[in-house]
């Protein structure tokens, strides 16, 4: 008998679902949300009614582009954290209703290990066991994997995700949100090394990012006294050398970890794994170093339902399952539990 599994994601923006069946992910439905672009960031308030009107389509297409009915499933797992608390009440409320309606178990995910487990989606899949770098707005981390449901984290920022970093100065110099991608795109057009940027020094491998933010500000201000046209006449550099900076700093971590543990089984995961500047360096490490790289396709890098359908189809082989009075946990935290 078929194991099919309804899967939701709606820790932030994106309003998700989609369905697996057996280990494969048959449809990946995502719902975006463009109210967010003219206040420069989300908008929690805005982001849940947002979910609220997405959530009932993209289920209803997630399952008929499955040929699946309700009465097919096996469960229902929804993202129960980390994110927004309003975005994730939504996606709790109605997994736990249709669960409860169905009398079919209800599975929760934790939004940064899914992101992880995009690997299995898809070939080529990592070998256990391997380091992966989750890097997005709200975290960035160096996790070794030693199996789907056992994961440690080896290191993590003290201040900034990266990926806040990447929004945040965009927003000083003046581009309009999402600011991450704005940079990524000017960068292509821009030298590196025409302007230099501070990396924090941090224990381990732990990381940094606010020093670099601080750096920018003051570095675009002192330079805008003297030419107001400063940064409109080398936005392209400008924007180069910030991301040379912030991905340099994640990858000689990443090395530093793979040196340290002797894994060269190396992955990354996450919205900023979507930076084809992260992408081509990690692709040119890996060549350097002899590591075994994995790259999830762009649909997976981002917040989907995708990775949060592959990791229930594991949980669901373990029967790690929640009770119907489970509640969203907006900084849930890893667990190194096998089973958790």
């Amino acid at each position: 008998m078929d194991i099919n599994i309804l899967a939701i994601e709606s820790s932030c923006d994106e309003t998700s679902a989609a369905i697996v069946q057996n280990g494969k992910v048959l449809n990946n439905i995502i719902a975006t949300q463009s109210v967010h672009e003219k206040y420069g960031g989300v908008v929690p308030e805005l982001a849940s009614r947002a979910h609220q009107q997405h959530i009932v389509p993209v289920v209803e297409q997630a399952l008929s582009d499955a040929n699946i009915s309700k009465k097919d499933l096996k469960a229902v797992a929804f993202t129960q954290g980390p994110g927004l608390l309003g975005a994730l009440l939504v996606g709790s409320s109605f997994a736990k209703s249709l669960a409860s309606a169905l009398k079919i178990p209800l599975i929760g995910v934790n939004h940064m290990q899914a992101h992880i487990l995009a690997h299995f989606i898809e070939d080529p899949k990592p070998n256990f066991p391997f380091l992966c770098l989750t890097v997005s707005g709200g975290h960035t981390q160096i996790v070794k994997v030693n199996d789907y449901l056992d994961m440690e984290i080896l290191g993590e920022t003290k201040d900034d995700a990266v990926g806040e970093a990447f929004d945040k100065i965009a927003k000083i110099i003046g581009l309009p949100y999402p600011g991450g991608p704005m940079i990524d795109k000017h960068a292509k057009k821009g030298n590196h090394e025409a302007f230099q940027f501070p990396e924090t020094e941090m224990p381990g491998f732990n990381y940094s990012f606010s020093g670099i933010k601080t750096a920018v500000l003051y570095f675009l201000q002192n330079n805008s006294q003297r030419d107001s046209n400063f940064v409109s006449g080398n936005l392209d550099d400008i924007c180069a050398s910030v991301q040379h900076r912030l991905i340099m700093t994640l990858l000689q971590k990443l090395k530093k970890a793979s040196k340290h543990t002797g894994i060269k089984e190396i992955a990354i995961a996450g919205g900023v794994s979507a930076n084809s500047y992260l992408r081509k360096i990690l692709a040119e490490t890996g060549e350097e170093l002899n590591w075994n790289t994995y790259i999830p396709k762009f649909e997976y890098c981002t917040d989907n339902a995708g990775m949060i359908a592959m990791t229930a189809y594991f949980k669901y082989q373990k029967q790690d399952f929640l009770s119907m009075d489970a509640a969203p946990i907006p900084r849930m935290k890893f667990s190194i539990d096998k089973n958790s």
